[in-house]
């Protein structure tokens, strides 16, 4: 049987809890960010369609404006990934 405390150091698994707190604070943060600019994307395609975006969705099954509203939060989420990443 593999054990893998055994091997765990040589493989870089260790990690030190006063390392792994900053990286949390910092994903918590872009979490958060990422939220509210999806909510903010969202509010901003429902506000300024000229009709009931969920009406549409839910009760006339517009695939068409589901694949739209799916696309967005793609993009958004493209937008906000690249911009984490300094890209």
């Amino acid at each position: 049987m593999l054990n893998l405390a055994a091997i765990a150091p040589s493989l870089g698994f260790i990690v030190k809890l006063e390392e792994l707190w900053p990286v949390l604070a910092t994903t918590s943060i872009f979490v958060l960010i990422g939220l509210v600019v999806f909510a903010i994307a969202f509010l901003v395609v429902v506000l300024v369609s000229p009709f009931s975006v969920k009406k549409e969705i839910e009760e006339d099954q517009n695939t068409a404006l589901a694949i739209i509203i799916g696309a967005l939060i793609i993009g958004i989420a493209m937008i906000i990934a690249a911009a984490i990443q300094g890209n």
